[in-house]
């Protein structure tokens, strides 16, 4: 049994409405006191159960937190298909956006914890950033199947750097989240040029 199997299994003992409880339980404690000084004992106290009750389910901080944020998000990249890369790039940025205020503030929140823990590095890309990086990659291979684009145009590499990036850096820039109409200009406006694409009609 791989550990994702062996999670997913710890996981069922609890309700689905009750993980989601937990969950919520999480993303506040993130939200108010950030990553480092969140602990199991104040999820447990914010979310009235018992801590070993987190910890027969996650087993530790980092796999709480990430599963917490995967659940936390609203659409997913796997679902695109829209028959064109164009088309997939654009409905992926809209996507993106629509979690993009959510999600970027509890990123914020992550602060530096993201850069020196392993542990979480390694918990964010198991359930969050391979799935997306998996995800664009079927994108590509659709649109190199429909002869769109050859597969190893050299801009494809900076794709999923480009999008996830553009949402990160925004309110940092600006001071504003990157909506749905800013990341549909951003992927006309840069990221299909450099694709030698045509804007999706």
């Amino acid at each position: 049994m791989t550990p994702t199997q062996a999670t997913a299994a710890r996981r069922s003992k609890i309700s689905p409405e009750r993980a989601q409880e937990l969950y919520a339980a999480v993303l506040d404690e993130l939200r108010e006191h950030g990553y480092e000084a969140l602990t199991m004992e104040g999820v447990a106290a914010r979310a009235c159960c018992g801590k070993s009750t987190l910890y027969r389910q996650w087993r530790t901080k980092p796999q709480l937190v990430a599963a917490a944020l995967r659940a936390h998000r609203r659409g997913t990249l796997a679902a695109v298909d829209t028959g064109t890369l164009a088309g997939d790039l654009r409905e992926a940025a809209r996507i993106a956006a629509g979690t993009s205020g959510r999600d970027t503030r509890l990123t914020q929140a992550l602060g530096l914890a993201v850069l020196s823990d392993e542990e979480l590095q390694a918990a964010l890309r198991e359930a969050l950033v391979e799935p997306e990086l998996a995800a664009f990659g079927a994108m590509v291979q659709r649109a190199a199947d429909r002869g769109e684009i050859a597969a190893g145009h050299p801009a494809l590499e900076f794709l999923p750097a480009q999008l996830m990036g553009v949402l990160r850096i925004r309110p940092v820039l600006e001071g504003r989240y990157a909506d749905a109409a800013y990341m549909e200009r951003f992927v006309d406006a840069s990221v299909l040029p450099a694709l030698g694409l045509a804007p999706a009609p």
